[in-house]
């Protein structure tokens, strides 16, 4: 199956405008806010929509008092002016010659003289007929049969009506007394009553002033009188600071349970875990991990995982403890192993060299030198091998092929005179390659001496190409070129063996018949 893979700047613009993406990268904290504030945002909201509910209904129970007293005051004061202002124009005469009828403004007006209200009837001249002198309020005088009421600023209302004969009857009524008409019964609080007409507007009884979070109620009829219209206004329950907290303690108390919830969640939860996380991820072989740590009192579900975590890593130690022991104990066994087999083949290579003293035909004696060789390019190989075993590079090539010729010139006939040429870069095999070699080496050095008594050697190793896991491995000797006395010996006797150590080594071996050279490639371990 084909692998998968992801470009991250690719991923992150395909999850930049998905909203559940951008949560889900949030970290744990903010989750927990988010989601205790949603969970709890509707009980804030119906908190608070119940709070502004009461201050309506509250608001609602003021209007309809006030509907009540306004038609109630507006009632009493049609009422009242209404009959004085038919009072007014039955006493004028209605006819020229007629008298006014003064008693009968008297009979009205006078028994309510002591609350300020004053009357007047003049003859068409002006003069005074009946009552005080009452100035005109517009300062013109009114045309016959027409009406008119003025309201007088802090002061009160005035009725002028003219009659057909030119007499004018006036009547002033304070602002006390007009107030004292509209007064509505069932209106015990603190209210404001104004009436207007159509230029002017006479304040009745004045609302107590009122702060900036006050609220006020107002209403407005149409008295039905010379276009007068009464105002009342009523106080309703102002915005006071319980209000406004009654209104900002719901959200208040929403944000504090979010901020408590995920003050909690990250002191219990989230913070621990994360301590948790970065001592695991600090954690090394042979520690013992404590992730309780601090002043903070984690869940007892993360002290547990701690303490989980604990005990894997004090188990981890121990077996990392046997292991080493182990180990330890399988080294020296190895060692010793190695010891008695360096000292196996040291005592096989002393039996070789006492049976070759023994020897009376030169054809015996080659057979115990030949003999002899291969046990030494084992021995060598497994000496060095031992002497670096601590180490799993590999074996030091140069030092063992340097020895092993050594041993082959040592080894070799007195009447020959064979020369052994070493250029050998520093390379580390492994031990398997090492033995393969050395027995090469020693195969193909021991057909060059056997093909010329005066052959000389030369052995090379050198890097192939760079950063290469190989090297070439060259053995040249004009001995070892195409001859007859070379063919019978290579297929007669080391031919079967030298290509079953190529085989070894898993390479092709090149002999250049010209030259009288063998080359073949080795894999190495890396340079020494």
């Amino acid at each position: 199956m084909a692998d998968v893979q992801i470009d991250g700047d690719d991923l992150t613009r395909r999850t930049s405008g998905n909203p559940l993406a951008a949560v889900a990268r949030m970290p744990t904290g903010a989750k927990v806010f988010l989601i205790i504030s949603a969970a709890m945002l509707p009980l804030a909201l119906i908190a608070f929509f119940a709070s502004i509910q009461t201050t309506r209904i509250a608001d609602q129970e003021v209007r309809g008092r006030l509907r009540v007293a306004i038609a109630e005051a507006a009632r009493a004061l049609r009422s009242e002016l209404a009959y004085e202002l038919r009072e007014l124009r039955g006493a004028l005469p209605a006819v020229a010659g007629a008298v006014p009828n003064c008693g009968r403004l008297a009979g009205v007006f006078e028994p309510q003289a002591a609350n300020g209200i004053r009357y007047a009837m003049m003859d068409p001249d002006g003069r005074l007929l009946c009552g005080v002198p009452i100035p005109p309020a517009s300062g013109e005088r009114v045309a016959g049969g027409a009406i008119d009421l003025r309201l007088i600023a802090d002061t009160g209302a005035q009725i002028e009506v003219a009659g057909a004969t030119g007499h004018i009857a006036r009547a002033f009524f304070p602002t006390a007394f007009l107030a004292a008409s509209a007064e509505p019964s069932a209106m015990a609080r603190d209210y404001g009553i104004t009436l207007s007409g159509p230029e002017q507007s006479l304040v009745l009884r004045s609302l107590t002033a009122t702060g900036a979070l006050d609220r006020r109620e107002e209403q407005q009829v149409d008295l039905g009188v010379q276009g007068l219209q009464l105002e009342m206004a009523v106080a309703s329950a102002p915005i006071t600071s319980s209000m406004v907290i009654a209104a900002i303690a719901p959200f208040l108390m929403w944000l504090t349970a979010a901020g408590i919830s995920w003050f909690v969640v990250d002191r219990l939860l989230i913070r621990p875990l994360r301590r948790l996380r970065t001592t695991v991820g600090a954690y090394q072989p042979g520690e013992v991990i404590d992730p309780i740590a601090g002043s903070d009192i984690p869940a007892q579900e993360i002290r547990a995982l701690g303490d989980t975590f604990r005990d894997l890593s004090r188990t981890v130690q121990l077996h990392e403890h046997d292991l080493a022991e182990g180990l330890s104990r399988q080294t020296k066994l190895t060692r010793e192993v190695h010891h008695r087999v360096k000292n196996n083949l040291q005592v096989i290579a002393s039996l070789i060299n006492f049976h070759a003293r023994g020897a009376k035909s030169p054809e015996a004696l080659a057979a115990y030198a030949s003999i002899q060789r291969r046990v030494d390019a084992l021995a060598v190989v497994h000496r060095h091998h031992y002497a670096g075993f601590e180490q799993t590079r590999g074996i030091e090539i140069r030092p063992v092929i340097g020895e092993l010729a050594s041993n082959i010139r040592a080894t070799a006939p007195d009447d020959t005179a064979i020369g052994i040429v070493l250029d050998i870069e520093p390379w580390l095999v492994s031990q398997d390659n090492a033995v393969a070699v050395a027995f090469l080496i020693t195969e193909i050095v021991e057909l060059a001496i056997n093909c010329s008594d005066t052959a000389q050697i030369r052995i090379s190793m050198k890097a192939m190409d760079a950063g290469s896991d190989q090297a070439m491995l060259r053995i040249s000797s004009s001995a070892l070129a195409d001859n007859p006395g070379f063919a019978e010996l290579y297929e007669r006797r080391y031919g079967r063996v030298i290509g079953g150590l190529a085989r070894q080594l898993r390479s092709q071996l090149h002999h250049d018949p010209l030259v009288g050279a063998f080359e073949l490639p080795v894999a190495v371990t890396g340079p020494q």
